[in-house]
């Protein structure tokens, strides 16, 4: 795939170094391991993490994509998978953030409360593209249900992911995308 200067490479697991580095705006590729998860997983997840039981993948440096893909055709590693509107997790993101997320992947707005955790955890939400899970699918090498496989789409996949497009909204130092673009394409139609 071809790649713009400006465009940055992340490896999972994150680092803090990697999460510091980056600003709101700026474009990445993903390569390694990413998790799946939805709402009733995310539920789930919180649910461990309240109880003080353990947890069915590591979260240290981890990044969850908001996703319920669909099912795979024959010869595919998935089937569509584009992602999901990110404030449905909002409740949980503080939490999964605090206990070492890194980055949450979605579309959409994210509430105060997970703007505030992004920053005060060092993390990031990055936005992928609605409308395209047929095309950020091929972008997924491999897909395996590593928890909740009674949840169907809704279970956590571990997927193995390479150039996977996203774009930073919040970043680590409290910058937001879209009130940033919304200030800065701001038109005063009183005067037109």
């Amino acid at each position: 795939m071809a790649v713009d200067a400006a465009t940055r490479r992340l490896q999972t697991p994150l680092t803090d170094d990697q999460v510091l580095d980056l600003r709101s705006g700026d474009a990445v590729l993903i390569d390694g391991i990413v998790y799946g998860a939805r709402d009733a997983a995310h539920a789930r997840l919180v649910e461990s993490l309240a109880a003080g039981q353990p947890l069915p993948f590591d979260l240290a440096g981890a990044i969850i994509y908001y996703v319920g893909p669909a099912p795979a055709r024959p010869g595919q590693s998935i089937g569509s998978a584009g992602p999901t509107t990110s404030s449905r997790m909002d409740r949980y993101a503080p939490a999964l953030y605090a206990a070492g997320v890194r980055a949450t992947i979605g579309k959409g707005y994210r509430t105060a409360p997970v703007r505030d955790a992004i920053v005060e955890h060092k993390a990031l939400y990055l936005a992928a593209i609605g409308g395209s899970g047929a095309l950020l699918s091929q972008r997924i090498v491999s897909a395996e249900i590593v928890a909740y496989a009674e949840l169907g789409p809704e279970a956590i996949y571990r997927l193995t992911v390479r150039d996977f497009p996203a774009i930073v909204v919040n970043d680590a130092h409290g910058a937001d995308l879209y009130q940033d673009a919304r200030a800065t394409w701001r038109v005063d139609t009183a005067s037109l």
